[in-house]
């Protein structure tokens, strides 16, 4: 379900950047990100990232990459 979640807050924060929504989504991406890493710490927002990642660049062709520095500040280990 997180997995879902963040395809649907990063993909249209990377179709359209200057969209009013972009903050209110990265502010959920941060709280998950939060909650990844209290279930499964530094692995589980690796694991995530990952596929998430892949995914949309294969669907939308846009790297999500810059989307992993909101996590920075979880854990002292991910720093992006």
């Amino acid at each position: 379900m997180l997995e879902e979640e963040l395809i649907d807050l990063i993909t249209p924060c990377l179709q359209n950047p200057g969209s009013s929504e972009v903050e209110e989504k990265k502010k959920r991406i941060i709280e998950i990100g939060k909650e990844l890493y209290a279930d499964g710490g530094v692995d589980a927002l690796e694991n995530f990232f990952f596929a998430i990642e892949n995914r949309i660049k294969e669907e939308i062709g846009k790297d999500p990459k810059p989307f992993r520095s909101l996590w920075n500040g979880i854990d002292d280990n991910w720093k992006y």
